[in-house]
């Protein structure tokens, strides 16, 4: 059945010429590490056609503001890539169909479970049928034998979807199994709003939202060599039986036209309509813009979302750990208090931040030095920026039961009225 879907989809493309279906020459590899915008590269277009250059080449953008640009998807977000502080949303909690976005959770359960360096062999159904090559495949043969860690550049630079099935049934044993992986992995993250059903997304049956990706985006950072592919434009992937290797171009527009872009993945299906994740880092800050159904352009939604978040904000230190923070009430007593932690975030550029100590009612007297007993919450104007524990400095010692001063005062006053109280009872 898949074969002839495969058969049926190359029929709708027209039966595309070899020119329209061929791999990038290998000899442009290195060439389009210099080109500032992406070389043409066969890709599938809305109503089965495809072209040879279906990238653009320029993003329409509006100038940099500190007010959030109008954007065209349906649902997007901005946040800290590395602090997941969120600096600008758009309906990011409702559920859509995410295409090939799916990918990205992908690639976080197979990095997880596998190293680079495993040799995956190629199932009938994993294999490619050869019809389209270069488009949405990477052209696997049944039987072949090919690492991890090329199958997870194939996965995520041209979107291979022979690349998603041959990872899952080598991870899982089969693609049902892989899918369910995949979903408890990423619900444990928190990303309850998703739900995938295969490995690809190309069926549209799945769902996530923006703030799910994000979530999903930032473990897959996390991961050793993730951040590594996703940068990556063009990648050489050898081909069984000493045939010339096969060359994937990144389908990130980004990675050519936008400065700092260093990921991470687009999707497209006419339910989803255009997707991307993007990656961009300026001067040590990393941002992460999530578009989901745009129209026409996703790319340049992103672009104009990370434009906002490098003009309108600026990262700095709000408060450094060990500093002192005054005292605070515990059961009526004061307590000295320090941060428990430094804090940089992003905040609004120009804007001022304002702190709120804020006691755990459970605290009990006296805490422990270095014990949490609440927080420290830092807000702008626009809100909450972040929060630090809130740790005892020291406990001052309890008060004596009785007079005050030094203990050996009390004891030679005690040992005195002793004495007095027995010469008192002799004479009487």
């Amino acid at each position: 059945m898949r074969r002839a879907a495969r058969r049926i989809v190359a029929a709708v493309l027209g039966f595309l010429a070899p020119a329209a279906i061929a791999l990038v020459p290998p000899a442009v590899v290195g060439a389009q590490l210099a080109t500032s915008t992406p070389p043409p590269t066969p890709v599938l277009l809305p109503g089965g056609r495809t072209t040879l250059s279906p990238f653009p080449t320029v993003l329409h953008t509006p100038e940099p503001s500190r007010r959030p640009p109008e954007i065209s998807a349906a649902s997007a977000m901005l946040a800290d890539l590395d602090s997941g502080q969120v600096l600008y949303e758009k309906a990011a909690d409702e559920r859509r169909p995410v295409a090939s976005l799916t990918k990205i959770a992908t690639a976080l359960v197979v990095m997880e479970r596998t190293t680079p360096q495993e040799v995956v062999t190629v199932s009938e159904l994993a294999a490619g049928d050869g019809l389209t090559p270069g488009v949405a495949e990477l052209g696997l043969a049944a039987g072949e034998r090919i690492r991890v860690g090329e199958l997870l550049y194939a996965l995520l630079l041209q979107s291979a979807n022979d690349a998603a099935l041959a990872l899952a049934e080598h991870v899982a044993g089969s693609v049902d199994a892989f899918v369910r992986r995949m979903n408890a992995r990423v619900h444990r993250l928190g990303a309850t709003d998703t739900r995938f059903t295969s490995p690809n997304g190309l069926d549209d049956r799945g769902y996530s939202t923006a703030r799910d990706l994000l979530r999903i985006t930032r473990a897959a950072y996390r991961l050793p060599g993730f951040a590594s592919i996703v940068a990556t434009r063009v990648r050489e992937i050898p081909a069984p039986d000493g045939r010339p290797p096969r060359v994937v171009q990144n389908r990130n527009v980004l990675l050519w036209l936008y400065p700092g872009a260093v990921g991470v993945k687009t999707g497209y299906t006419s339910r989803a309509g255009y997707c991307v994740v993007a990656v961009a880092e300026r001067e040590g800050v990393r941002l992460a813009a999530v578009v989901l159904g745009a129209p026409a352009d996703a790319f340049s939604d992103a672009a104009a979302l990370l434009d906002h978040g490098f003009h309108a904000f600026e990262r700095r230190r709000l408060v450094d750990a060990g500093e002192d923070l005054g005292t605070v009430a515990v059961s009526g007593r004061e307590v000295p208090v320090e941060a428990g932690a430094s804090l940089d975030a992003l905040v609004p550029a120009g804007e001022g931040v304002t702190r709120a100590v804020v006691v755990d009612p459970d605290a009990v007297y006296p805490p422990f030095p270095g014990e949490t007993i609440g927080y420290l919450r830092l807000s702008t104007p626009r809100g909450p920026v972040g929060r630090v524990p809130l740790v005892a400095a020291s406990v001052p010692p309890p008060p004596p039961p009785g007079e005050p001063g030094p203990w050996w005062g009390r004891a030679v006053r005690a040992v005195a009225r002793a004495l007095v109280g027995a010469l008192d009872g002799l004479a009487a």
